[in-house]
């Protein structure tokens, strides 16, 4: 196994520099929004191949869906109630002629031309989870024993544009979900929790598991982030990155039968299912790497590139 020693405590901003010198972030002109060169973008998969190698699923479905939702599913949910803040809706021109004349004649004058887009029937995908659902429900009932889905590694857009590094607003998630009997759906996200720890150990990244809270929105938001942690329904794996404070790098989360109450999922039997995911944040993964090992992977220990760079 790795050194697990602490890693060093880096300002953000300093870090945030050296990885855009660096070449391995390419900055975009707005906060949270980056490119990635070729070093770090080979990390990224490479960590992605590694928790598919550690991965204890057994023989899962693989799916994968492209980085947009429909409108109406996301209402549905009830991800608006929760985290208005958070969401991105998709917009576009269905204009005539004169509106596109109009809308040209703002964009050169830097005047706001919005309110010449209108709302398509699409969203950002906010949890690489939520297609999976509704996808899972048309079928019918779950297969006898559940079912587990791979997703790999899918894009994913949260509104919260930052400074911090390791704060971005379209990253790769890399996505397991597990629908079935409550006792065995609770049960996989809590083995999972455990083998991220291992898995990030042997990388030489120092981490911990602890109860965890979503960035629920207003007062009501409060009250659900109360019950949420009480019934410990969102685990999170935290590594320093950058900063005073360690950072969450995966999700565990048991959302009990919330999405079956919506979509209707049942098991073999008729039961309502469970359902939990979980999730590993790559691109903060890979930036726990370069903070902890250097800013060159042909520098890093032996035994971390034996792992991931073979």
């Amino acid at each position: 196994m790795a050194n697990v020693a602490a890693a060093p405590r880096r300002a953000r901003a300093e870090f945030l520099a050296d990885l855009i010198s660096a070449g391995l972030l390419i900055p975009s002109g707005v906060d949270g929004a980056y490119g990635r060169g070729g070093t770090f973008e080979a990390v990224r998969a490479a960590v992605d191949a590694f928790v598919t190698r550690r991965s204890l699923n057994v023989r899962p479905e693989r799916m994968a869906f492209p980085p947009v939702l429909p409108r109406r599913q996301l209402e549905r949910i009830g991800y608006l109630s929760s985290f208005p803040h958070l969401a991105g809706t998709i917009f576009s021109f269905e204009g005539d002629e004169a509106e596109a004349a109009e809308l040209e004649r703002r964009v050169g004058a830097g005047e706001d031309w919005g309110g010449l887009q209108r709302q398509t029937d699409l969203v950002l995908v906010p949890a690489a989870c939520y297609p999976v659902y509704p996808a899972v429900a048309a079928r019918g009932p779950l297969p006898v024993g559940g079912l587990t889905v791979d997703l790999g590694g899918s894009y994913v857009f949260r509104n919260e544009p930052s400074c911090d590094p390791a704060r971005w607003q379209m990253f790769h998630q890399r996505e397991m979900i597990r629908l079935g009997a409550p006792d065995e759906v609770a049960g996989w996200r809590d083995a999972w929790a455990q083998r991220a720890v291992e898995i990030v150990g042997e990388l030489g990244l120092e981490a911990a598991v602890d109860v965890a809270t979503d960035p629920f929105f207003g007062r009501s938001g409060r009250l659900l982030a109360r019950s949420q942690r009480s019934q410990s329904l969102k685990l999170e794996l935290a590594v320093w990155i950058s900063g005073d404070e360690p950072t969450a790098v995966a999700s565990f989360n048991y959302h009990r039968e919330h999405f079956s109450s919506v979509f209707d999922l049942r098991e073999a039997g008729g039961e309502q299912a469970h359902t939990a995911c979980v999730g590993f944040g790559l691109e903060r993964v890979a930036l726990a790497l370069f903070s902890r090992h250097g800013l060159d992977p042909a520098r890093w220990p032996a035994d971390v590139t034996a792992l991931l760079l073979p």
